[in-house]
């Protein structure tokens, strides 16, 4: 068992926010040291919850099938995909039906472990709230539209391909038109078929 492998057995046991959620965490991983990408984003839906399994719903959709353009098979192969959410597990639901905000101490505690233990090629990071983590002090327009470097590699900023992101979407359509299409470009580049 490798050293990823062993921290990722502590992260399932973790009920840390217990308490702060009101019901039991689920903690979810999905990868493996060798995954030549490592995909941030903000935590696990409801849904992924309630599967243990990550994007499997109308945002995976989006990202799987329109944006990166490729097959589950693609996508759930964890030579290709680390994902790695701010926090591993669901951490519950706005009155607005936006998923609340991850805590931080699951990134604190977790994901900078992980993520020192990954053998990665590029990095994609999906949504302000993961970018905001990774990048304080960039305004997240400015993310999407340049090239980025983390840990020396690089590294790409996309909005949530959730179904409630249409505004951005709709404010911004130069990212479906031009700026996917060149990520899309990387991403197959990096991935085993």
């Amino acid at each position: 068992m490798n050293e990823l492998e062993k921290l990722q057995k502590q992260i399932l046991k973790c009920r840390i926010c217990r308490e702060n959620f009101g019901f039991e965490p689920n903690p979810i991983i999905f990868g493996n040291q060798n995954a030549k990408i490592v995909q941030l984003g903000q935590a696990p839906s409801k849904r992924a919850s309630e599967t243990n399994k990550f994007f499997d719903d109308q945002s995976g959709k989006r990202l799987k099938y329109e944006w990166y353009q490729i097959t589950d098979e693609n996508f759930y192969n964890p030579d290709n995909f680390y994902i790695l959410p701010m926090a591993h597990c669901f951490p519950g639901e706005e009155k607005n039906g936006h998923d609340k905000t991850p805590p931080k101490i699951c990134y604190q505690k977790w994901g900078s472990k992980e993520l020192e233990l990954i053998d990665n090629k590029i990095y994609i990071v999906i949504g302000s709230k993961a970018a905001k983590q990774l990048f304080p002090h960039e305004k997240f327009e400015d993310l999407v539209f340049k090239d980025h470097t983390y840990n020396g590699k690089p590294t790409y900023i996309l909005p949530h391909p959730s179904p409630l992101n249409r505004r951005w979407l709709n404010k911004h359509p130069e990212f479906l038109n031009k700026r996917m299409p060149e990520i899309r470009k990387k991403i197959k580049k990096n991935i085993k078929k």
